[in-house]
């Protein structure tokens, strides 16, 4: 997959997280595309480990998988910046 596609895919992985993660999110866009590409490249390895595919090419489980990822990613940083506001 070349960057353009992963781009496009941490983008689509992040917003889809975002949509099952209940409550309100305040992470900007960028922050949603680094959480998706990091979900994906996560998916990507998971899916290759257990040998559905290849870290470059997202397939369902890999897919899946990423978006897991990145809802579990999106609930870290949310608890990371809720940390940083109560300590200021």
């Amino acid at each position: 997959m070349g960057i353009i596609g992963f781009l496009v895919a941490g983008l689509i992985i992040g917003a889809l997280a975002r949509l099952i993660k209940p409550g309100k999110q305040n992470l900007s866009i960028l922050w949603t595309l680094l959480l998706g590409i990091a979900g994906a490249v996560i998916g990507g390895v998971i899916a290759s480990l257990i040998g559905t595919g290849s870290v470059g090419e997202l397939n369902v489980i890999g897919f899946v998988i990423a978006v897991i990822a990145a809802v579990l990613l999106i609930g870290v940083a949310e608890s990371l910046a809720g940390r940083k506001k109560v300590s200021h």
